[in-house]
């Protein structure tokens, strides 16, 4: 892969291009990514910092990247090579969140763990995707799904409380430090700034399913951040959320949807692969300080 030692520096808009064409030879995989980087050029998330997005070069020729924030992601198939180099720019972040494919992460995570880091949450997460649009026709001779009583949709600025809520019951959920125990205020501030990338199924009035649609891209959609509210589950919201989530991000034109699944979470494998979903990689995710 490589000719010589790499030298790393951090991208600039300049490098878009280049960058694209390294990511784009395993999209699914690169999807985060690839988010980063069509940003470098401007149009950032709202409540987002600028992207920070370094890469590894062996000559002129980009053959790894890392973004840095707001999340570590490493490129697909970073070598020791690249990683050696992209180094000094990761061990320069004090805490965060590294996700990335189990391989990569098993060969970044020792250099943290030297570098006096501490993991506060380790775990394998399944990543899966559907790669064609949503047949909802039974194909088994069976009647149709009977969609519950929700209506899905985009979320709305009144849903703000539900959903700051939803954010923290879920941390409470996975045993993760709450944000907003430290600072209420600028927690429903993020919270309020991924508002445009949230869906909901409402029903009676009250929320009762969340996903955000994190990643927007004709390479693909990422949902992160999926949550049904306790009493109301095993009724079908998430099955319906979900549903017209995947129509939406193909009537956009993406080419697949994929999320991912804490290894061992065997209600949420059944639902994704009841709605067509199929596992393709196996991701590591350390929060760490």
């Amino acid at each position: 892969m490589t000719g010589g030692r790499l030298r790393a520096r951090r991208l600039s808009p300049g490098d878009r291009s280049a960058a694209l064409a390294c990511l784009l030879t395993a999209p699914e995989q690169n999807l985060v990514l690839i988010d980063q980087v069509e940003q470098l050029a401007g149009g950032t998330h709202p409540g987002e910092p600028p992207p920070q997005v370094h890469g590894a070069f062996d000559g002129d020729r980009l053959v790894g990247l890392a973004a840095l924030r707001p999340g570590i992601a490493l490129s697909h198939g970073l070598d020791d090579a690249c990683l050696s180099a992209l180094r000094p720019a990761l061990l320069r972040i004090p805490s965060g969140l590294l996700k990335s494919d189990r391989r990569t992460v098993e060969l970044l995570w020792p250099l943290f763990l030297a570098a006096g880091r501490e993991a506060l949450i380790d775990r394998i997460e399944l990543a899966y995707h559907r790669t064609a649009p949503l047949d909802e026709t039974p194909t088994d001779g069976g009647p149709p799904v009977v969609a519950p009583p929700g209506v899905a949709r985009p979320a709305r600025a009144g849903d703000l409380e539900a959903l700051v809520h939803a954010a923290r019951a879920s941390l409470w959920e996975e045993q993760r430090p709450d944000p907003a125990e430290r600072d209420p205020v600028g927690f429903a501030r993020w919270v309020e700034s991924r508002l445009p990338r949230a869906r909901v199924v409402c029903e009676g009035g009250r929320v009762v399913f969340v996903a955000y649609a994190d990643v927007r891209s004709r390479h693909g959609w990422l949902v992160q951040g999926v949550y049904t509210w306790p009493d109301v589950r095993r009724r079908g919201y998430a099955r319906q959320g979900m549903s017209a989530l995947v129509r939406e991000a193909f009537a956009a034109g993406a080419s697949h949807v994929q999320l991912s699944v804490v290894a061992g979470n065997e209600r949420a494998s059944r639902l994704y692969g009841k709605l067509g979903f199929e596992p393709f990689a196996e991701l590591r995710t350390v929060l760490f300080h």
